[in-house]
């Protein structure tokens, strides 16, 4: 099958690889649909995430057809549609009967080698490094999918796949993005990062009860999209953010900030983000970490910091100082996303949102290299990729 294949940094390749076989009785496989590029994508691509290896398949927002059932798998059938969330949950540990399936205990198989750098092993994920247990990617023309009846998504026929696809990341991880904030009805939200998990939070930031948005980006396409999400936008590159919100909310600042950047934040004229950069240049393990500083200047006293961003190494000179004394709170965490496909398809189903605004570029499988490319330089307006595994 042809699939998306990590050869190094920035060297990634359309290449040939052996289909996928079952190797557990509780998996299926899917002949891929639709797969998309995600933000974190860029950060393999840029060797940010350690632990990858020439040949491994990327790849994470996969929907498809079922085409092969394993004897113990109970949910689906041949010919059934379903949509692949990115994390893998056993459905059975003491994580996954408390909803916090991201930190499955049982599906990362590299379970050792994450310990070691974060202390604990979070869930396996699909096509996202050996920290997470070296499963293969969905941007592919088939895929695995491991633990199906604890972990996919049945979804209808009839509906095209791009007002589907992303419920296998952004649109539940924007949700649990902005449900993390503790947003109250009326509250004031700053989202730095208008990237795709950026635009959901801010359409979910409205639905949960925000009573005002902010979104912070320097992109002109990016910007505009928020601005049809309805969000008032900053431009870093025009204003100081910090200066900017003191003004925008009198002085008291956003009552909850969203850091839906991560680990590769770009700013200029800052000395932290210098430094960042800095250390990046000669391998220091360092995350790029100006939103989350800024986000924690920014948030009001007693305010929520929610942090969807990916960050995989040691980002420094958080400014710990201000985030105790000004009493903020902070969640984060990968999407637990079983928690949220089944009530965030309900949604799409009753009309609330079209996910599908996000796509700027459709594009076949073959074309994935020079998109990867493209969406990390932020060319040619492009927002989001979605890619056809069996063309368009």
């Amino acid at each position: 099958m042809k699939a998306i294949v990590w050869h190094g940094k920035e060297d990634v390749r359309c290449d040939t690889v052996p289909d996928p076989k079952i190797e557990d009785p509780r998996n299926l496989i899917i002949k891929v649909t639709s797969t998309a590029i995600c933000g974190s994508d860029l950060h393999l691509y840029d060797l940010y995430v350690p632990a990858m290896a020439p040949g491994d398949v990327l790849g994470h927002e996969p929907m498809g057809e079922v085409v092969d059932v394993g004897p113990r798998v109970r949910n689906f059938k041949t010919g059934d549609r379903v949509v692949v969330p990115f994390c893998i949950a056993c459905g059975e540990c003491w994580f996954c009967q408390r909803e916090f399936y991201s930190c499955c205990d049982t599906t990362n198989r590299d379970r050792e080698k994450a310990a070691a750098l974060m202390g604990q092993a979070p869930a396996g994920l699909y096509g996202y490094s050996h920290l997470t247990g070296a499963y293969p990617g969905g941007q592919a023309q088939y895929l695995q999918v491991w633990h199906a009846d604890a972990s996919a998504l049945k979804v209808p026929d009839g509906i095209p796949d791009e007002k589907l696809l992303f419920l296998s990341d952004v649109f539940p991880t924007g949700w649990m993005a902005a449900e993390q904030a503790q947003i109250e009805p009326g509250d004031t939200v700053a989202v730095w990062g208008c990237g795709p998990v950026g635009q959901f939070t801010i359409r979910s930031a409205w639905m949960l009860g925000a009573g005002r948005v902010i979104a912070i980006d320097r992109v002109p396409e990016r910007l505009a999209m928020a601005r049809d999400g309805k969000a008032e936008t900053v431009n870093f590159d025009e204003v100081t953010v910090y200066d900017k919100l003191m003004e925008m909310t009198k002085g008291r600042g956003p009552d909850r900030v969203i850091d839906a950047v991560g680990c590769e934040a770009h700013h200029t004229g800052y000395i932290d983000a210098v430094l960042d950069k800095a250390k990046t240049l000669v391998a220091e393990p360092v995350d790029r970490a100006h939103a989350l500083r800024e986000a924690i200047m920014c948030c009001r006293k007693a305010g929520t910091v929610s942090v969807p961003g990916v960050y995989a190494n040691f980002p420094d000179k958080i400014p710990m100082g201000a985030f105790m004394n000004k009493a903020l709170t902070m969640r984060t965490g990968q999407t637990h996303m079983q928690k949220y496909t089944r009530p965030l398809l309900d949604k799409v189903l009753r009309n609330e949102i079209d996910i599908s605004f996000v796509v700027t570029h459709r594009l076949p499988i073959e074309e994935g290299p020079a998109a990867y490319r493209t969406f990390r330089d932020k060319q040619d307006n492009c927002i989001k990729v979605v890619l056809k595994p069996w063309g368009s």
